[in-house]
């Protein structure tokens, strides 16, 4: 691996740094216009350990069975490395100081083609970079931009990147004046029509989640109906005897409510929401379970 180069003209400590990943991949629009903005302030040193292709909805999977490799990769202004893992490796191996000669002070996982809202925050391998520092007691932010074909341009991530700049600047006051707190991480989504955005909003994290539809195609392919199939699980079945051929298709989220992530992220104000690595259960599901786990040992030891 070559040596690690920085700018000269910063000494060590002048700046706070920053640590980018994502997981739609080093060179996808999002992670390089988060950069380039990060970089055109010239208030901080900028560091990026990014998948070396697109890692979307690989969730928290981590590389544990081979070897990784990390690849010196040209990106103004920056000191970048593309990774043949996951974005949880991307973040693991980043802060380690085993590729970096020091700790980052803030990890930014994004800018994520698409928003990452409600029950889509389990799959999401650009939450899992940000969670992946938390996990480890980094400050971390999750980034993703609400994404239409047809409606969006690539030059929509460079106002979403500009959008985040007052919040990144923020958190590293507070973690300047070490009163950030430690028991979340951020995760943050832009509404389409980010040039036009209502303002922020702290939201809580919703149920949303697209529905999805399984359809039977050939295998090269082509679909074999427009209709939803079923297959027979009949042991005489012919369908047994071969291999099937499916691919997946996501319809739109379903709708709640209000006063969630997903709903506000729809009228148009940038939500940010605290996140835990793994929440618990809500207070009324804990009292079910205070009364219902020692009838199950009781009855147990009847047996």
């Amino acid at each position: 691996m070559e040596d690690v180069t920085y700018n000269n003209d910063v000494t060590e400590g002048d700046q706070p740094t920053i640590m980018v990943t994502n997981d739609d991949g080093i060179e996808a629009p999002g992670l390089q216009a988060l950069v380039r903005v990060l970089v055109s302030t010239n208030r901080y040193r900028v560091w990026v350990c990014a998948p070396d292709s697109d890692r979307s909805a690989v969730s928290h999977a981590a590389t544990v069975r081979r070897t990784l490799s990390a690849k010196p990769t040209e990106i103004s202004g920056a000191t970048a490395f593309a990774v043949s893992g996951t974005p949880s490796d991307c973040t693991s191996l980043g802060i380690s100081k085993a590729l970096f000669p020091s700790v980052p002070d803030l990890v930014l996982s994004g800018i994520n083609m698409g928003s990452n809202c409600g029950y889509h925050i389990v799959y999401s391998g650009t939450v899992a970079g940000a969670r992946e520092a938390f996990i480890y007691g980094l400050p971390s932010v999750s980034i993703s931009y609400d994404w239409k074909n047809g409606r969006s341009s690539i030059n929509d991530f460079t106002l979403a990147a500009e959008a985040c700049l007052s919040i990144i600047s923020a958190i590293l006051v507070e973690i300047k004046n070490k009163t950030y707190p430690q028991k979340c991480f951020l995760n943050v989504d832009l509404p389409t029509d980010i040039q036009n955005h209502k303002g922020m909003k702290l939201t809580k994290q919703g149920s949303s989640c697209m529905k999805v539809n399984w359809k039977q195609v050939s295998s090269d392919g082509e679909g074999l109906t427009d209709e939803p199939t079923s297959v027979s699980l009949n042991p005489n079945s012919k369908a047994l005897s071969r291999n099937l051929f499916f691919n997946m298709e996501l319809k739109e989220r379903q709708m709640e409510n209000g006063g969630t992530d997903f709903c506000f992220l729809k009228e148009g104000y940038i939500t940010v929401t605290p996140l835990g690595a793994l929440t618990n259960a809500d207070d009324e599901s804990q009292t079910y379970f205070k009364e219902w786990l020692p009838e199950v040992v009781a009855s147990t030891l009847e047996l």
